[in-house]
């Protein structure tokens, strides 16, 4: 009733429709406002959202921008509590060479959700965990491959890694993918969900070897060289990306350019997440990619990425874990 009240009670003609929008918005996701101090926040958060939707709109002919779950949220919230500390990455813009693992001849169209490969959504709440996701969601993907189980039997434990993983991760503050694949190695491998329930918060390591259900070996760093990516992703399997994600905050849909991704074309890393096909057919060729932020944020749980220019710095830390 609070929110209410105070969205009812801002009369200036020119926020009308702000208000009309941010009432949608509190329904919509049930958002639960403790004061009238955190409603006024949030509400020009919400305002300052919808001005920066229209800038990215207006950079963009391919992808919608506006009203998210993430709306209520300053971009520096944003930051802080659903992605990582911006860091250049490991290899900063120097281009690594072509390995074997380069392919030719790949398809038009290739989708590895179509061949059982990709496991559902995953929601890693706010919590700057993407990194154990992503490295999770690789494994899972590289277990399927190997058949050992399908996508609706494997279920691991990112909660495991952000525990447990203590070399030179922060947990929800983050990490690195190579990382989380160094300490499954050590480990000798991850537990299910199941036994390591995830909690959106940093915890005390609680593995069990008992209970682990997927083992990696190794993991290969794979070259950034986009024109050959689609080659590598199609006869390799889903990969781990990390990349910059600072303005998927007010994404909806559509192929997202790189100018909306990186307006001022210094991409930086300060998000993981799983490349898991593309579609270079038709006049916006675009690489799919799975995000851990649930179904409810972009296209179902996904967001396509504009191919050829290195959108948000998608080639700029890719990798792949090797399954035993």
């Amino acid at each position: 009733m609070l929110v209410l009240l105070f969205v009812a009670a801002l009369a200036v003609p020119t926020e009308d429709e702000v208000k009309v929008q941010f009432a949608e918005f509190i329904r919509k996701y049930n958002k639960q406002y403790t004061s009238h101090h955190e409603i006024i926040t949030r509400f020009n958060n919400f305002k300052a959202s919808l001005a920066r939707a229209e800038q990215l709109q207006a950079m963009s002919t391919s992808a919608k921008f506006g009203v998210t779950k993430f709306s209520d949220m300053s971009p520096a919230e944003f930051q802080s509590t659903i992605l990582m500390k911006k860091v250049d990455f490991p290899n900063g813009d120097k281009v690594v060479p072509p390995t074997t693992l380069v392919t030719v001849g790949a398809p038009a169209t290739f989708d590895w959700r179509d061949h059982g490969a990709v496991t559902p959504v995953k929601d890693q709440e706010q919590c700057g965990s993407c990194w154990a996701f992503s490295a999770t969601e690789a494994i899972e993907s590289a277990w399927i491959l190997k058949g050992h189980a399908n996508a609706s039997t494997v279920d691991l434990a990112p909660q495991q890694i952000v525990d447990c993983d203590n070399s030179d991760a922060a947990g929800c503050g983050g990490g690195f993918t190579e990382s989380a694949y160094e300490y499954i190695i050590k480990a000798g491998g991850q537990e299910p969900e199941a036994d390591y329930p995830y909690t959106g918060e940093n915890g005390k390591c609680a593995f069990n070897a008992k209970d682990i259900d997927a083992k990696i070996s190794g993991f290969t760093s794979i070259p950034k060289d986009e024109t050959a990516l689609s080659g590598v992703l199609s006869t390799t399997g889903p990969l781990s990306i990390c990349l910059d994600a600072a303005h998927w905050q007010d994404y909806q849909s559509g192929v997202m350019g790189h100018l909306s991704c990186c307006p001022f074309l210094k991409c930086m890393l300060d998000h993981c997440v799983q490349l898991v096909g593309y579609n270079s057919t038709g006049s916006d060729p675009y690489w799919i990619v799975r995000n851990s932020w649930n179904t409810d944020w972009g296209i179902e749980g996904y967001i396509w990425l504009e191919m050829g220019e290195n959108t948000c710095g998608i080639t700029n830390d890719i990798t792949w874990p090797t399954s035993m």
